[in-house]
């Protein structure tokens, strides 16, 4: 095995895994409040989004 094949395979490995950390998180948050105007609530669900988004888009 090739060094690129190894970094690329771990570079996967770790994308995926930073990914299912990101959906354990979302599961792990507890509910600040019911209502959407709250604004630590709004901040959560855009940081997370933002964040899976970027994992999402990594080339990998």
């Amino acid at each position: 095995m090739s060094t690129n094949t190894v970094r690329d395979d771990f570079s996967e490995y770790v994308a995926h895994l930073q990914l299912h950390m990101a959906l354990q998180a979302r599961n792990l948050v507890p509910p600040l409040k019911q209502s959407l105007e709250d604004s630590r609530e709004q901040l959560l669900h855009q940081t997370q989004a933002h964040f899976e988004k970027l994992v999402s888009r990594r080339a990998i």
